[in-house]
């Protein structure tokens, strides 16, 4: 098995300067796994309600997203309600029903456990923390979280960041964790605390790359008009976990490659509301944004001076 993803799956509604949909497909586990689906095979664990809608289960399935690990349980669906201002920058949060979710707690199969990759998605750090000690030493483990853990559970979540491969923040958590205003002085704290590579998304400003040995910057896609940007940090998550995973160089893992994949399937993410766009993109499609991405962050050699 490729990559499995522990995480949400939700409904979400959603307001934009561009449109409204109401209860669409959301959630972290159902965007990384419609991105990661293009690289490797992917497994989701996860839990929904009875209302959860049969075409939305379709279209995960008919995307080759393994959906045994989603659990049905008596109960509504977690729903999320966000609105989002003329610069798409940020959403605001309206509504937020945990439902089902709230009891939300992950059980491994056999073949789960034995997953080559895992991403633990934005939950309870002490629900990945149970997740990881189900895993069988995956090759490659990488997580995400939220300000409110790390507000709320810092201890804990500290915990989870130490013991995976690759720590995927935004720019704001990574101050917050490390409180430096500086990323690459933000990088450099959270480095010591244990982080063996951290990946700092920054929206339309690209994300950066830091290890012990290695940092890299990789351009954003520059779109001229963004419809939904909702899902583009679990995109990003799924392209460059679903590269690695389908390289499997546990030597020396392709991390700038991956980083410009990521960046490839956010990109696309954010041009239609919901996973829609992810679950569309043709292998053409994606091939052709990742070598757009790939150009910009390519600057020919310079001679200043003979």
């Amino acid at each position: 098995m490729g990559v499995l993803v522990v995480g949400s799956v939700a409904l979400d509604s959603i307001h934009t300067p561009h449109g409204v949909v109401q209860d669409a497909l959301g959630g972290s586990a159902s965007y990384f796994s419609l991105a990661a689906r293009h690289f490797t095979p992917v497994q989701v664990v996860a839990v929904v309600g009875e209302d959860f809608p049969p075409a939305s289960l379709a279209l995960l399935r008919r995307c080759g997203v393994d959906t045994g690990g989603l659990a049905v349980q008596p109960g509504r669906t977690f729903r999320w309600t966000g609105e989002y201002g003329a610069d798409l920058g940020y959403a605001r949060t309206l509504a937020t029903e945990l439902n089902v979710f709230a009891g939300f707690h992950p059980a491994l199969s056999g073949e789960q456990r034995r997953a080559r990759t895992l991403f633990l998605a934005n939950i309870d750090p002490e629900l990945q923390l149970e997740v990881l000690d189900q895993a069988e030493r995956p090759r490659l483990a990488a997580c995400d979280t939220m300000n409110y853990w790390i507000d709320s559970k810092r201890e804990v979540l500290l915990e989870v960041l130490r013991r995976v491969d690759v720590c995927l923040l935004n720019d704001a958590e990574a101050r917050q964790l490390s409180g430096e205003a500086q990323l690459p002085r933000a990088a450099r704290v959270l480095l010591e605390m244990g982080m063996k590579r951290l990946v700092i998304k920054k929206g339309e400003h690209g994300a950066l790359y830091f290890s012990h040995d290695d940092r890299f910057f990789c351009p954003a896609f520059p779109h001229e008009q963004l419809v939904d940007p909702t899902g583009a940090g679990d995109s990003f998550a799924g392209g460059f976990l679903g590269y690695l995973d389908r390289e499997g160089d546990a030597a020396a893992p392709p991390f700038r490659q991956a980083m410009v994949c990521g960046t490839a399937m956010a990109s696309l993410c954010v041009e239609a509301f919901s996973p829609q766009r992810l679950a569309e993109a043709t292998r053409s499609e994606i091939a052709e944004r990742v070598r757009a991405v790939r150009a910009l962050a390519h600057v020919p050699e310079i001679e200043l001076w003979k």
